[in-house]
């Protein structure tokens, strides 16, 4: 069987390089890809009848006389494009200013003739922690909207929040606890491999999660420590692209060790001076010099108010790497409705 043909097709060098790289990686030996740059070449090929599985060609080159060539799938890189505008029937329309890897993911899903091929990376699981120095920043919105953002860029997530006393199951349709008995005791002994044991009570509505507890952890006399036993597990498997833990304020051993074994940190502040005061004070307390690794999210961002993050009284410790603009009635939005704001949408960018 002959090897898929991809062209991917624009005059900007240091643009194409990073997707050329990617479909590299991914599929070496395992495809037939050309790099065209330059415009005159790119109109002498196409004089011609041509096949190709995939053509990936900015606005600057594409034409309509290309759809009377045998491709069977075709994807314009568009400078400014907005979800919903109307497109070609066999053209694919994609956002040329996006993650290289959100790019790839929608091509290879979108394209029959990759999604069959075999990869040759191996991605693993990552854990994300999403965490915040004090309360009522708006983690679990975040978390949750990062999550849906995920999933929807072709990922696989498992959403596990992380409180001593869980409320997030209100901004889900099935708000109902786990009533296994026999896993609560499983969740008490704190078992190495307890994902195993808890797997067929994951839920899915946009992202996969872990249910709620009946009770308040005290309460069930289940370690706090479960909650990072429950991700690690989860992540061996390599059945989820991403781990996300939304983790309580509280800062103490179980949290230094869920900081550790966490891939990617995001955490949560807003432009307060007290929410700003107390990142800095979590910043003193752990070792961020990991810059890949620590994200820094300002929710609820309101630009008429002045912003302590910013402040030179502040003096913040810390830099914002993305800002969320205030949600209206953010409290009574589905997670699909959090996932379509900028920010959020933004932040997840950052994972990718």
């Amino acid at each position: 069987m002959s090897k898929p043909r991809i062209i991917i097709a624009d005059t900007d060098i240091n643009y194409i390089i990073p997707l050329q790289l990617k479909f590299i990686e991914e599929f070496f030996g395992k495809i037939e890809l050309e790099i065209i740059t330059d415009k005159s070449y790119f109109a002498e090929l196409f004089s011609s009848p041509q096949t190709a599985d995939i053509l990936i060609v900015s606005e600057e080159l594409y034409d309509t006389s290309l759809q009377r060539h045998n491709i069977s799938n075709c994807f314009v890189m568009m400078e400014q494009y907005e979800e919903g505008m109307t497109d070609e029937l066999s053209i694919n329309r994609l956002s040329k200013y996006t993650s290289v890897q959100k790019i790839f993911d929608e091509i290879t899903a979108k394209s029959l003739g990759l999604s069959n091929i075999e990869s040759d990376v191996k991605r693993k699981s990552q854990i994300i922690l999403v965490y915040s120095a004090c309360g009522g920043v708006g983690r679990t919105t975040v978390a949750m909207g990062i999550s849906t953002c995920l999933t929807k860029n072709y990922k696989k997530v498992l959403y596990i929040n992380a409180d001593r006393l869980q409320t997030f199951q209100r901004m889900l349709e099935n708000q109902s606890a786990i009533s296994s008995v026999e896993l609560y005791t499983n969740l008490a002994i704190n078992n190495k491999n307890i994902y195993k044991d808890l797997k067929h009570v994951i839920r899915k509505e946009i992202f996969s999660y872990l249910p709620p507890f009946k009770a308040a952890l005290m309460s069930l006399d289940v370690p706090y420590e479960i909650y990072e036993t429950i991700a690690v597990s989860a992540k061996v498997t390599d059945e989820y692209d991403y781990i996300v833990i939304d983790a309580d304020t509280t800062f103490d051993e179980s949290k230094a060790s869920l900081l550790n074994v966490a891939d990617k940190v995001i955490i949560i502040t807003e432009q307060s001076d007290t929410s700003v005061y107390s990142t800095n004070l979590l910043v003193s307390n752990i070792n961020c010099t990991n810059s890949d690794k620590y994200i820094f999210i300002c929710n609820k961002f309101d630009k008429s108010n002045s912003n302590a993050a910013i402040s030179s009284d502040m003096k913040a410790n810390f830099v914002v790497n993305e800002y969320i603009n205030k949600i209206s009635d953010c409290e009574n939005k589905s997670c699909e409705e959090l996932s379509r704001e900028s920010g959020i949408q933004k932040t997840a960018f950052l994972i990718l």
